[in-house]
């Protein structure tokens, strides 16, 4: 009598634990900031192309390169010149952020914003070392266009008193 109970018994703890093993390997729909920081991570290599004007504007070169274990993108813009900057992309409590480590001497820091698409992210100000306050001159937006396979379109925003003064916009492809 107490083996016909004991079967049932253990056939049920058998398919729970069966489906916790299986449920356990499922993997969660990754976020849209993990999906952005994907395709951030797709750069890497060796971009050139123009600032202002696609066609006749100044050469320029931009670098991505992952560190930190992959987790993290390292943007060098004008590599080797006395103007290169850098910029860190990476997850920071499930949120994308980004730091622009500026040759005006400051750090502005954004985050995506929840307009962003697969091929359009979008980054807005959040704070930053080196501000005093958002009238200070500093970089305030971002935004990365995916045009192509290897072709991307930056822009970035520059606020002073506050307001937008200037935006900096480049053409790029990749070379390696």
């Amino acid at each position: 009598m107490k083996s016909k109970l004991l079967f049932p018994r253990v056939l049920a703890l058998t398919l729970c634990f069966a489906c916790a093993v299986a449920r356990a390997g499922d993997k969660p729909a990754a976020t849209p900031a993990e999906l952005a920081f994907a395709r951030l991570k797709n750069l890497a290599g060796e971009w050139h192309g123009r600032v202002g004007d696609r066609a006749q504007g100044p050469e320029a070169t931009v670098v991505y390169r992952l560190t930190a274990g992959g987790s993290t993108v390292m943007e060098t813009l004008f590599p080797g010149t006395p103007h290169e900057m850098v910029t860190m992309y990476l997850l920071e409590g499930g949120k994308l952020v980004l730091t622009h480590y500026c040759a005006a001497g400051n750090q502005p820091k954004m985050a995506l914003t929840k307009k962003s698409t697969p091929d359009a992210l979008d980054f807005n100000f959040i704070g930053g070392a080196n501000i005093s306050s958002r009238r200070d001159g500093h970089m305030h937006a971002a935004r990365l266009r995916f045009t192509g396979k290897d072709a991307l379109e930056a822009e970035w925003d520059y606020f002073k008193d506050g307001k937008k003064a200037d935006t900096k916009k480049f053409f790029l492809t990749r070379k390696s």
